[in-house]
Order: C-alpha cells, then structure tokens, then sequence
C-alpha cells in the first residue's frame, strides 16, 4: 500500500466562519454537468439514504447499493433515543457553540474541531428538514417541538420520536430517496453487498458487488464513490448492531490505500440488556432516553442474595441502595457520558456488587419516576421500550427495575476523511458512522443520527462538487478495462479461496471466538500485556481460520455462509489493527 499524503484540508478563519467561509469559496458544478456525472452511494441509513436523496435532486445520477432486501432495513433503524440539535426550545442556555464545546469534550477532545463545529451549525437544519419532510417528532402540549436531555450534556437538545427515532428518521429519508427513484435519478441495487473499491489512474471509479440472491460478481463505474456503511461494532461479536452489520466496505478500502482513523475507538453504551447465555448471537440496546427517569443503583453491601435470585429487589428499602452515578457524579447524575457510566457499572460488578446470576449487571429503576409523574407519562415516554424489554427478559418494568450491563454499541474509529469527508483515495468519499471525524474517543446520545443526515443532506452535496467541478470532462466510466478485471478477478480469487478450504468449522465458530478475545482483551478496559497477548491470539485464530473453515452451500448461488466467512475474515484482519492501535496509545481515554 502506497503512504497516502495527510492532508485535513481546514479552510483558514475563525472556527465559527470556517463553513460560511467554505460554501463561499467552493467550485460548483452547474446543473446541466451534474446529469452527465455518476455518483456511487453505497449504504442506505441515515447517512446513505439522504446523500443519495439530496445528491440526486441536485442533478447528479445516483447508483445506490445496500444488502438488505429494503433500505427501510438499514440499521439506523434501531437508533431509540433521538437526535441532537441546537435549537434552545427549552430556552436553558443552549447554543451552537455549547453544542460544539459537549461534542468535543465528550470525544475527550480527540475530535476535529472544525468538523464538529460544523456539524453543530447545521444540526437546526436537520431538524427543519426532518419536520417538512413528517417525521412525527414529540410535541409539548402547545404543539411545539419537545425535547429531552442526553447524556453529557446540562441543556435539554434531543428531539425524539417515542423510542424510535431512527426509524421515523430514516423514514424520511426513504421517502425523499423513493422519490428520486421514482424520478429515475436514483438507480436502486438491494441485496448487493460491496467488496471492493476500483482505482484507476489513483482516482475512486467504481466498486465490485455481489448480487446476494444469484451469487453474480458484477462491476459498476463512476465518477466518485460515497461509502455510508456504518461502524465495525461486531468485530466484538456481542454488540448492539444488527448481524448484518460489517465493516467490510470500509476495510477493503484501507486495503486499496484509504487511511484508518482512530480503530481502537468503539463506544461501550452503559444501558443495554445484559448477556442471558452462549448462544446469544446479539445484544438488545436500552435507550440513554431511560435515564432521565430511570435511576440506576445496586445494592450497597453484600450482592449474593441477589445474585442468587432469593432477594426480590423491590424490597431492598432505599437506605440499602446506592445511588452510585448521583453520588459520584452530582451534576450530571445518571446522564452522564457514556464512558463514564460504562466504566462505573463495571467497577461496580467487578467489586462483587453485580445483581444478576452472573453477577454483570446494575439496576435501573422506574419506581420514582412512576410515583412523580404516574404510569402514564412515564408510558408515553418509553412505552415501546419498556414492552420490548418485558418481551426479552419475561419482566415488568413497570413493577420491577431493569437490569442493564455495558455492551459495544458504536464505532467512533473509521476511514479518515478530510474537511470535503474525503478519504486519502481521491473520489472516494467515507460519511457518517462509516468516518473517523466527529465523535472522538467517545460519542454522546443522539450525536449519531446528527452526523448521518449532517453529512449526507447539508455537508457531503457540498464537498462534493468541489471535486466533481474537475471531471466534467471526464466521460462515462468504462467497466471494461485492465482495472476493472484485476479487481473483479481479486475478489472472485478470494471468495473462492476461502470456499475452497473445506474445513470443519463454521465462519461464526470463528466470529465468536473473535469475539471473546475482543471483549476480554481489547474491551473496556485494555493494558499493554493484555494487547500484546490479544495480538498473538487474533494470529493463532486467523491460522486456524484459513485452515479449518468450512463453507456449506453453493458457490455461484445465495449463500449466506460465503458472505459471513468473507466478513469474519475482514474482522480478523481488522482485530489486530485495533489490538495495534490501542497498544500504540499510552493513553486512556473515551
């Protein structure tokens, strides 16, 4: 891999007239170029369907990729809580720069800052957008926009739609993205999952897919390359993505030349329900919304009764339970950062105050919030939330606290991009969730459906042009040439290597095992021998893997195991660059 040239691209100015100052200086591309220029957007969440919605209503002709069978699928539907902005409704002393400043102390500062300014001046359009567009946002009483707090945060900035945010977000955008369809600006491709990126002449031209229903490798050319394909969280296996969930298009990149930023970073969310057994295959997410009214404590002496199942903890009188968020933390109480709960739940478990059978999770109660505002505002808050947490665990959250336990939730690391959001590839594009640049060592709630609609409805159509202004002269992409075959013949190459193995173990035998070296080693908390020792493990797994796999099913036809072992491989090789990152670090952070 050739060293690609590290360049950020911050315009020059005040932070705060960066972005104006940007818009003002951009080359443009008039709207009869824009129909002659391709754009390849691959991902349908809340990042990929807004840039493909807003690219094409520009003008531009849109090819958009995504695995699932609907792009209403895309995993930014399971997003709860709601999403940021700095509107000050609540008239509590909020600000675009009060938005900025959390965002980056939040990151540890380890964010870009210009990014992250920007992305707070635009969050108030994202918002206005949203509620043109219908997007039923929670209402006060006098038909105003409400809003709830967020972790990290002492304003009141998150607009929420019950518990399900993510989904009337993405609804949205896939009605704005079905109406280029229908305009036939945006070319739609389901269940085609991106394996490669094309280079030709140093430039992104194309991608490599595979049709997951025929099991065909087919190649698509254009002028620049948008990838929106979410975080790697399930390198750890256990996670609260959808098993679909990869990073794969992002790692296939890095491996043409585009620059990782800040791998070892994935964010550890304190609320989620705990692990119940070893053939769990993933975690269920609690909104950071429940801690607003929900008090999370465990019990102050001696856990076992609990543990046991013995001692029912409605009965445990209030002098007996420690408060240990509210005690440590006065000012922000439950709703502090996610790090810091996280990190606090499992010192607490790892004392032995743990008040489960496993002894791994923590109490969150609804008991005073009930008693305060009654059932039926507190159902109105999180009903949905408290009915799928009764359907998992066969317990009435109404009646009886929940238990949650810290689990991988979200990856602050990803492709590096500059102030454009283009990587160190020329034309290929990372936004989104998929990108290193806005989250730091450590995300705050409801900051990642901001950056998705950020980045694809008012930064990337932007950006964007800058660089397409330079190839209005480039013509149609050719698929049939030298680039395109050694790149469609390296992943058929290796699709078929790891078919022909013919070994003895499944690819989620070797996920799992990843997984459990992930979470003990490079998990919560990580110390150099640890690193060191996870290093070795991760290359006695990767040999074991390309030794023993087994792939059942047929080669040039659907097969879910082929597509899961050439994702399992990926986490493999992406696992010994976190284990390296985090080794390289003397630092604790996030």
């Amino acid at each position: 891999m050739n060293m690609a040239t590290i360049d950020s691209k911050i315009p020059e100015g005040a932070l705060a007239e960066k972005w104006t100052n940007y818009k003002a200086h951009q080359k443009l591309v008039n709207p009869a170029n824009k129909r002659r220029l391709d754009i390849i957007v691959v991902g349908t969440g809340l990042a990929g369907a807004s840039a493909a919605a807003s690219l094409a209503e520009m003008g531009f002709n849109v090819l958009n990729f995504c695995i699932q069978d609907s792009p209403r699928r895309a995993h930014s539907i399971a997003a709860q809580g709601g999403i940021n902005a700095a509107k000050n409704y609540q008239n509590d002393g909020d600000s675009v720069y009060r938005l900025f400043y959390d965002t980056i102390k939040g990151g540890d500062y380890r964010a870009r800052e210009a990014n992250v300014y920007r992305l707070a001046e635009v969050s108030n359009a994202i918002i206005d957008q949203c509620v043109a567009q219908g997007v039923p946002f929670a209402r006060e009483y006098g038909g105003l926009l409400a809003n709830r707090s967020f972790g990290g945060a002492l304003v009141s900035r998150t607009f929420y739609a019950r518990g399900q945010t993510g989904q009337q977000l993405l609804l949205g955008c896939y009605g704005a993205m079905n109406r280029q369809i229908q305009a036939g600006k945006v070319k739609m491709y389901n269940r085609h999952e991106v394996l490669d990126i094309v280079i030709v002449d140093g430039k992104a031209r194309g991608v490599i897919a595979r049709d997951l229903v025929t099991g065909k490798i087919e190649r698509f050319g254009a002028h620049a390359v948008v990838l929106a394909t979410g975080g790697y969280g399930n390198v750890f296996f256990l996670s609260t993505n959808a098993m679909g969930c990869n990073g794969s298009a992002a790692w296939q990149a890095y491996k043409r030349g585009a620059m990782f930023g800040n791998p070892c970073f994935v964010q550890i969310h304190p609320t989620c329900i705990p692990v119940h057994g070893d053939q769990q295959s993933k975690l269920t997410l609690m909104s950071e919304s429940l801690r607003n009214d929900g008090r999370v404590w465990k019990k102050i002496e001696d856990a076992k009764k609990l543990q046991a199942g013995t001692l029912n903890p409605n009965d445990i009188p209030d002098e007996d339970r420690d408060f240990y968020l509210e005690r440590r933390y006065p000012a922000f109480g439950n709703l502090v950062p996610r790090d810091v709960a996280s990190r606090a739940a499992k010192e607490r478990c790892d004392a032995g105050f743990g008040v489960n059978n496993t002894g791994k999770a923590v109490f969150l109660d609804f008991k005073y919030a009930i008693a305060q505002l009654g059932r039926d505002t507190i159902e109105k808050r999180y009903g949905n939330l408290f009915q799928m947490y009764e359907k998992i665990t066969a317990v009435d959250p109404y009646n009886n606290p929940m238990m949650i336990y810290p689990a991988i939730h979200y990856s602050m690391g990803g492709l590096w991009v500059d102030y454009n959001l283009m990587t160190t590839i020329p034309g290929l594009y990372a936004i989104g969730e998929c990108n290193f640049s806005d989250h730091g060592a450590n995300r705050l709630g409801a900051s990642a459906l901001m950056q998705g609609l950020a980045d694809g409805y008012f930064i990337l159509p932007y950006t964007i042009g800058d660089y397409l202004a330079k190839e209005i002269q480039t013509p149609k992409i050719n698929t049939n040439t030298k680039e395109f075959d050694e790149a469609e013949k390296h992943v058929t190459d290796r699709l078929r290597r790891l078919y022909d193995i013919k070994g003895t173990k499944s690819p989620d035998h070797f996920h799992k095992e990843l997984g459990h070296i992930m979470w003990e080693y490079i998990g919560m908390a990580r110390e150099a021998a640890g690193l060191k020792k996870a290093i070795e493990l991760i290359a006695e797994l990767k040999k074991d893997f390309y030794k023993n796999l087994r792939i059942t099913g047929e080669f040039t036809a659907m097969n879910n195991e082929l597509e899961k072992a050439a994702r399992v491989a990926d986490f493999i090789e992406l696992a010994d660059l976190m284990a390296h990152d985090a080794l390289d670090r003397n630092e604790s952070c996030g």
